[in-house]
């Protein structure tokens, strides 16, 4: 068995702080390197996230920007890690988890390596795949899912993707994965999430 986890919202709560810092990260790299306005940045920003999935694909695409230069500045661990908000319930969540676990986020290396540690669960991952792991082609791409699959020869069958985003979680499914969405207080279930959880814990019960 084969656990693919996300990390921001499904391994800490990324919202709060984390992801506004990285925002406004974003937008000040934006109105640097093409030299626009703070308004213009934003709707950029939004635009390429919402258009791809992520911010940087439509950078580069549309800008040239490199993809390396940008996720340095937009990730700088010296203010993110103090953000990272820990929960000791997760790391005895993926203890009691049986077969292998593994990351497989949109952010880069150093931030999901530097996360994990801060998070105290490092431990619990055979392997990690940032963004630069799976050619820059974040979720919702297939791309990740096929590397992941791919690197480690598993079966979409006996594999599990653990998320907070439906979109990418649509994807998954589509490449035969299980799929498990971590969604608190959320009613609906779509037809391609096999599970819906709220709370990660609930994991344990999932596969008694």
């Amino acid at each position: 068995m084969l656990w693919i986890f996300d990390l921001d919202n499904t391994l800490h709560h990324a919202s709060p702080g984390v992801f506004p810092h990285i925002n406004r990260m974003m937008t000040d790299y934006i109105i640097r390197h093409l030299h626009v306005d703070e308004d213009t940045a934003n709707r950029l920003r939004q635009h390429y996230w919402s258009r791809y999935g992520a911010t940087l694909t439509g950078l580069v695409r549309h800008h040239g920007v490199d993809p390396r230069h940008f996720l340095r500045h937009t990730h700088p661990l010296e203010d993110l890690l103090p953000l990272v908000e820990t929960d000791p319930q997760v790391a005895r969540t993926l203890a009691r988890l049986p077969g292998r676990k593994v990351l497989l986020s949109n952010g880069p290396a150093h931030y999901c390596a530097a996360v994990l540690t801060r998070l105290g669960i490092d431990r619990h991952f055979s392997a990690q795949f940032g963004l630069e792991h799976i050619r820059f082609a974040p979720k919702p791409s297939p791309h990740g899912f096929r590397a992941v699959l791919s690197r480690l020869r598993a079966r979409p069958g006996q594999s599990w993707m653990i998320e907070d985003s439906a979109d990418n979680l649509k994807t998954a499914k589509r490449l035969g994965l299980n799929t498990v969405w971590l969604a608190p207080g959320e009613p609906r279930r779509p037809a391609y999430v096999d599970h819906r959880l709220n709370r990660l814990s609930d994991l344990v019960r999932l596969v008694r």
